[in-house]
């Protein structure tokens, strides 16, 4: 599904590669796993992948469509779950997925019925009509979920899609998205949950400083690491306990 090959990106007054000569193959209905530490360069890589972002150089294709050639195509076949809230605190949760839908192309009771099903299934049917700004952290996780999935992508992209959420919305939001990778969705995700990575994913790639330092299906990653445990062990052996504050 997905291609990458040398993918590079070095941001103008910077004298690092944030993502340097990056190659990794992603297979269709995938639910694979981007891990690193902060600054590793995960969000350059998403950014590219969407084409939010232009690489430096390299290239990558998405169901054999080109950044360089099919650009808007792309866009079509992708959703994208950001870590910051990309919703209009002032509109409600129906308005705000109105406008989101509509601008996939969804319209008439082919949008309603996404919404409402969506809104449904996450629990949010109820505060359809509620201002977005009045929500808790994790019922604006969930409609920012359902903002991307409204038009069924073929690839979505998350970028710490539970982070700062209750127990009980973090379970809702897998859930959801397990369904959704069921009906053939393949998943790309990124967060330092990693307890919640080894149990989500079916493989994962650990990046440091732009490059891969290892992939693979977490139970094998665990089991060639001597000591390990769990994928946090893995994490901690091939990026080192060194803080890694990052402005």
């Amino acid at each position: 599904m997905i291609q990458i090959n040398q993918l590079s990106k070095k941001y103008k007054g910077t004298d690092f590669f944030s993502v340097s000569n990056l190659d990794l193959i992603i297979h269709e209905k995938e639910i694979f796993g981007l891990l690193g530490p902060n600054g590793a360069g995960k969000t350059t890589l998403i950014s590219m992948l969407s084409s939010l972002l232009k690489p430096t150089s390299g290239s990558f294709s998405i169901n054999g469509l080109t950044y360089h050639d099919n650009k808007n195509e792309l866009k079509q076949l992708i959703g994208i779950v950001p870590q910051e809230y990309a919703l209009y605190p002032s509109l409600t949760a129906y308005e705000n997925l109105s406008y989101f839908g509509s601008m996939y192309g969804l319209k008439g009771e082919e949008l309603k019925d996404k919404i409402h099903g969506h809104l449904k299934t996450l629990g949010l049917d109820q505060f359809a009509h509620k201002r977005i700004k009045a929500f808790s952290g994790g019922m604006k996780r969930r409609i920012n979920l359902i903002a991307s999935i409204l038009h069924q992508p073929k690839v979505l992209f998350l970028d710490e899609p539970t982070v700062g959420v209750d127990v009980q919305s973090k379970n809702a939001i897998i859930a959801h998205l397990l369904a959704l990778n069921e009906t053939g969705t393949t998943i790309i995700y990124t967060s330092h949950h990693l307890n919640e990575a080894e149990n989500f994913c079916t493989r994962v790639a650990i990046i440091d400083h732009g490059e891969i330092v290892c992939k693979g299906f977490p139970k094998e990653l665990i089991a060639a690491q001597e000591n390990a445990y769990n994928l946090e062990e893995v994490f901690l052996s091939q990026t080192g306990k060194a803080l890694r504050d990052h402005a």
